[in-house]
């Protein structure tokens, strides 16, 4: 049983090409991304430098609006799962460049799901995001909740939601949906509060903290992320099409954590507090139960454990010199 991975120079993309090569030695794991300048270029090949230690590895640099060479590579790997997690990530920059958004996150997308179709790929698992929940009064956030995205990210997720669910009442492949909440862990993006927070303090930066610091938000770690999305390859999915809710249950108060980050590295940070970004919402807080009871998964991590790790792993490899 052979997987592609779209984006695996990304976060998730990178780790999961990773645990599914340990684990399926003799599957081939073929990954490709278009390693666009949205963040670190520098960062995403040494990812695709580090997953090329596996022999099971196979990486193509591809574009998803490239769809001659996306059916190429279809047609010559004997693909049974599909994990698509490429897509031009980010809220704010969704206002700044809408085309590329568009590209990618709904383009891109049509290409590589009908491509699934085709070719009779046997699951379709894709990421949507918590963003298309927009701000909610309720918590915590099931997949029931009506969703209001509120920006052009959250918009085009949403999108890929219908399309998928459209497809799948045409066809016997099962498309899955995740909606991740905020993943973290070891080689995140740079552009992240965690990493952003630790640059201005080791290079005594100043740190914008919007809306004073009074947000929450929904941590799940990328070893949790990954294992529940390995479960999905050999769980017996019903119905056609599912949407689960990525997260932890757990909501985590910005200016807590960004309190531990500054005591535990020993140094005061340089704060601006500015007014909220409208864009953005101010809780995320997600229901996981449907995830867990499916897959009868337990979350093992925990933020607050975690996090010496991940400071000490940023340090040793100074990888603020790998800039956003």
């Amino acid at each position: 049983m052979n997987f592609l991975i779209s984006g695996c120079a990304g976060f998730i993309g990178y780790h999961l090409s990773n645990y599914l090569c340990k684990k399926y030695r003799k599957s081939k794991i073929i990954g490709f991304d278009n390693l666009n300048n949205f963040y670190s270029v520098k960062l995403k090949r040494k990812r695709i430098s580090n997953l090329k230690k596996n022999k099971n590895f196979n990486f193509s640099k591809i574009d998803l609006t490239d769809k001659k060479k996306l059916s190429n590579l279809f047609k010559k790997s004997k693909i049974k799962i599909v994990f698509h997690l490429a897509a031009q990530a980010g809220v704010r920059d969704s206002l700044k460049m809408p085309k590329s958004y568009f590209k990618s996150n709904f383009e891109g997308y049509i290409n590589i799901i009908n491509l699934s179709k085709k070719n009779k790929i046997k699951k379709f698992i894709f990421a949507s995001s918590s963003s298309v929940y927009g701000d909610q009064k309720k918590f915590p956030i099931n997949e029931k909740t009506k969703v209001i995205p509120k920006n052009i990210y959250a918009a085009s997720k949403k999108i890929n939601e219908e399309i998928g669910e459209d497809l799948s009442k045409i066809t016997k492949m099962k498309v899955i949906g995740l909606r991740f909440f905020t993943v973290y862990g070891k080689y995140g993006r740079p552009d992240m509060f965690v990493f952003k927070y630790l640059d201005s303090l080791i290079n005594k930066k100043n740190f914008n903290l919007f809306n004073k610091g009074n947000h929450l938000r929904d941590y799940t770690h990328i070893e949790d992320v990954v294992e529940m999305m390995d479960l999905l390859i050999r769980k017996k999915i019903k119905n056609n099409f599912e949407i689960f809710n990525i997260c932890s249950n757990k909501p985590i108060d910005i200016n807590k954590l960004s309190l531990f980050i500054s005591k535990f590295i020993g140094i005061k940070p340089k704060l601006t507090l500015r007014a909220k970004n409208k864009i953005e919402v101010v809780k995320t807080h997600g229901d996981n139960r449907k995830i867990l009871k499916f897959l009868k998964y337990k979350i093992k991590s925990n933020i607050y454990l975690e996090l010496p790790k991940i400071i000490n792993w940023y340090t040793q490899n100074k990888i603020w010199k790998y800039k956003i």
